[in-house]
Formats: C-alpha cells, structure tokens, sequence
C-alpha cells in the first residue's frame, strides 16, 4: 500500500515525557492533599484529552472552567519537571528529517494542548534542525481523544491524505486503537509500553526507538506516493 502521510503523536512518541508526566501527576496530587494511583490513572487516560483525563481523575463530570484551570494547574508542574531533562525519544529529529527529505507529508496528533505542543516543539527545535509538520491537531480543539480515531482523521484531513495512506506512530494502547479505528496503519514505539500492549493487525513493526527503526531500513521499505 502506498504512503502519503506520517502522523506522529506527541508524547512518549516524539519526545520521553511519559515518566514526566507520571511526576506530574505525582506532585498534583500532593499539592492539593489528594490520593491517587497514578499507574492507573495514567493507564485510564493516557491518549486522552485534558478534559477527559480531570473527569477520569475526579470520578464526575466537570466543567470546561474547572477541566480547563486543574488541566493547566498540571501540566504547568509538567513543563516545570521535564523542561531541565528534556529528551527526545532517541533518534526522532534524524527520522523526521528523512521522512521529509522523501517527501512523506507530516502531521502531529495529539491529545496534548496548545502549551504542551509549544514547550514541545520549541525545545526540540533548539536541539537542532526540526521539520515543521503541515498540521498539528490538539487536545484541546473540542475533539474526543483517544481512543477515538478523530484526532488522527482531522490531521489526515487537514493535510489532505486518505487515511489509507496514513502511517501512525505511537506509543500508548488508545493511540494505537485510534490508528486502527481511523483506518490507519501504525508503528509502535515503545518506550513507555511493551510490543505486546501495542499490538495490532495494523501496526506494521514495533521498536524502542527510532534509531532502532532507522537500522530496519524502514522508510526503504514502504511505498512512497510521489505527486
């Protein structure tokens, strides 16, 4: 099958901040003097958009006011945390940059607001060269997150790519069922997860990162559509 399209999601994906936001939650809780199971918070909402995960954290439906004001209370601690170690997930500038050079077509969809993406994209660009995608599709622009497929077919709508086309590479169970659900095919990345947990008749290969990928010959392998 041909390929038009790479959508990456965000975290844990482009950039190793799943341990960070674990953390996050971590100091979150302590602040406000609440008890949480953060492995099962984060197994319950990881994919999801901010909204979604405060309803899942509180049990009950919130507000956009309240989502919107305990959403930015976290990833604020987030940012905070991770910004002095912030990492790449090993190898994904480099990908990037030969994913453009053969003219693939690049979107970002994440469940992640608009200030993660900018903390994100703006630390890996002071890394060095980063291609900027043709679409970014958030969290917080009033779609469901995942595992619903509509983050991912609105970054295929907007760049103009048919689903078909369209390779995901994620890291998280509910973004690997959002590829599946939008028609997509997957690469997994596992750095937080393991093959296993992001299995799939869709998911085309699993690796730990992308300097693993890149030694498969991946891009080498797959059918470029050329214009």
């Amino acid at each position: 099958m041909r390929t038009e399209a790479i959508i990456f999601d965000m975290d844990g994906t482009m950039i190793h901040s799943m341990p960070w936001h674990a953390q996050a939650w971590v100091e979150f809780a302590r602040r406000r003097g609440m008890d949480i199971d953060v492995p099962s918070l984060m197994a319950r909402t990881t994919g999801k958009n901010g909204t979604e995960c405060i309803a899942e954290l509180l049990g009950r439906a919130v507000s956009q006011d309240e989502a919107d004001a305990l959403t930015h209370e976290k990833e604020t601690i987030y940012r905070e945390l991770f910004g002095p170690r912030f990492a790449e997930v090993t190898g994904f500038r480099q990908f990037a940059a030969q994913v453009h050079a053969r003219g693939l077509k690049v979107a970002v969809g994440t469940a992640g607001d608009i200030g993660n993406v900018e903390f994100a994209l703006g630390h890996l660009g002071s890394m060095g060269f980063m291609p900027a995608p043709l679409a970014i599709v958030r969290g917080d622009e009033g779609l469901p997150g995942k595992p619903q497929p509509a983050i991912f077919l609105e970054a295929a709508r907007r760049i103009a790519a048919e689903p078909a086309h369209c390779i995901v590479f994620e890291d998280a169970p509910f973004g690997i069922e959002a590829a599946r659900r939008a028609g997509m095919r997957a690469v997994a990345i596992c750095s937080t997860h393991s093959a296993d947990e992001l299995a799939g008749p869709h998911v085309l290969t699993a690796v730990r990162d992308y300097t693993e990928l890149m030694n498969t010959d991946f891009l080498e392998s797959i059918h470029v559509a050329t214009a």
